[in-house]
């Protein structure tokens, strides 16, 4: 299991504690060794997919002792202990974590917070135990499960005809059939075999694929995955993509036809994600930038 940042802090520092100059990559291996954690868990990213869960809480760790003074860099990717450091490291402290660090003068006058306010460090040491981007994230992740399920009402909702539509210009927005307008002419050409619209697989329309769209509330099953699949044999087409605004069974999930058809199955909630993915049916609310110290800026080697 990933320790939580402050479970890192003691031995990041004891790390530091011979008084040498350490690296990036050298602590976080040492590190990794000394919790047992798998490969899988040393190369596990967060939600974001933009850094990897386990050297980003050994960051943060990092950030807190240098605004408490307790290391220094010397050189980029590169520090030691500072003697605040190693005075905080002979107090022989059962764990170092946000507590300690407040005890600092200079990390409270870095934080911006006053050394009797006792509820915030309750709250601090008792509650936080993620980074800031992985509180961000985790809250980004609600407010995207959240504007899906809204998404998902409203689609359920719309006409069969509307449905259709949009799963269309979802298609288009994905990169497949060109322009809206040579897709929309698609719709309804089929007849009534299964098929609800066809759309171009690249915009030259080298290659076609066949779309069902279906507003279900129960689960779809096996057997209409093989109605689509036989309607697909009926025109000669081997692509389809079968969109519904429930859930698939398992049996339906599994299912694969012993020829070379290929289909795609999409749920409601994979639906909605593409919508948010793609900005169909969505507008942006709040923008918010997360930067981050330019080293090349400050000539660090």
């Amino acid at each position: 299991m990933i320790p939580d940042f402050q479970k890192i802090m003691l031995p990041f520092l004891t790390i530091l504690g011979d008084g040498e100059e350490h690296t990036t990559v050298e602590t976080n291996q040492k590190l990794a060794s000394l919790f047992g954690l798998t490969d899988e868990e040393q190369n596990a990213f967060l939600p974001s997919g933009v850094a990897k869960t386990f050297p980003n809480r050994v960051a943060w760790a990092k950030s807190h002792f240098k605004m408490a003074g307790l290391l220094e860099n010397t050189k980029r990717s590169s520090f030691r202990i500072t003697e605040q450091g190693k005075k905080i490291l002979s107090e022989n402290h059962a764990e170092i974590n946000l507590r300690i660090l407040k005890t600092i003068p200079s990390y409270v006058e870095r934080t911006g917070r006053t050394k009797d306010d006792e509820s915030l460090i309750e709250i601090d040491n008792a509650l936080i135990t993620e980074t800031p981007e992985e509180i961000l994230e985790s809250n980004y992740l609600k407010i995207r499960k959240n504007l899906s399920q809204e998404l998902l009402l409203k689609i359920k909702g719309c006409t069969p005809a509307f449905f259709e539509n949009l799963v269309v210009e979802l298609l288009v927005k994905m990169g497949y059939g060109g322009s809206i307008k040579d897709a929309g002419k698609s719709i309804g050409k089929s007849g009534d075999e299964g098929i609800d619209g066809i759309i171009k697989e690249d915009k030259l329309g080298l290659d076609v694929i066949y779309i069902q769209a279906k507003r279900w509330e129960g689960s779809v099953g096996r057997p209409e995955i093989q109605k689509f699949i036989g309607a697909l044999a009926g025109q000669g087409a081997k692509k389809g993509v079968f969109i519904t605004t429930s859930r698939y069974t398992p049996d339906a999930r599994e299912y694969h036809p012993k020829n070379d058809t290929k289909i795609v199955l999409i749920d409601g909630e994979q639906l909605a994600e593409l919508m948010i993915d793609f900005n169909l049916a969505v507008s942006i609310s709040t923008t918010f930038e997360i930067k981050k110290i330019d080293n090349d800026y400050f000539g660090d080697e």
